[in-house]
């Protein structure tokens, strides 16, 4: 059997009344499509700390670690083109106005309706779906 090299990730959602927060992806895989913020946990970091820097570098967001819950882990063996990720989902409901600005990977931010949504990258659609069944 062939031993994998296994990366662990974090997705965060945030909320606002009806809608969703969304990054739309700079880099490939899946360049140009809307994605959930996220990304690598590194070496040197906790998971909830991982979740909140991602957060911040491709929005802008900053919200506080006790308000994010945690939704789950997604661990589909094809979820990622890239290899075998794992990703560790957290989402948060706002109630008021943030400023957000588009970064690192990520080239423009917005905000979509949970009715018509767009086509999302990975598997992001089936945590969303979860988010929204809690």
């Amino acid at each position: 059997m062939e031993k994998q090299n296994i990366k662990l990730m974090v997705d965060v959602i945030i909320q606002k009344g009806q809608e969703i927060l969304l990054i739309e992806r700079g880099n490939n895989p899946f360049k140009g499509l809307w994605a959930l913020p996220g990304g690598y946990v590194e070496n040197n970091e906790e998971i909830i700390t991982a979740a909140l820097r991602e957060l911040r570098e491709e929005t802008g967001a900053i919200v506080n670690e006790d308000e994010l819950d945690f939704l789950g882990y997604f661990d589909a063996p094809d979820r990622d083109p890239r290899g075998r990720m794992i990703s560790l989902a957290f989402g948060v409901e706002i109630h008021e106005d943030i400023t957000l600005q588009a970064g690192d990977d990520a080239r423009n931010v917005q905000w979509f309706s949970i009715h018509d949504m767009p086509d999302l990258a990975f598997d992001h659609r089936s945590i969303l779906a979860n988010w929204l069944e809690e």
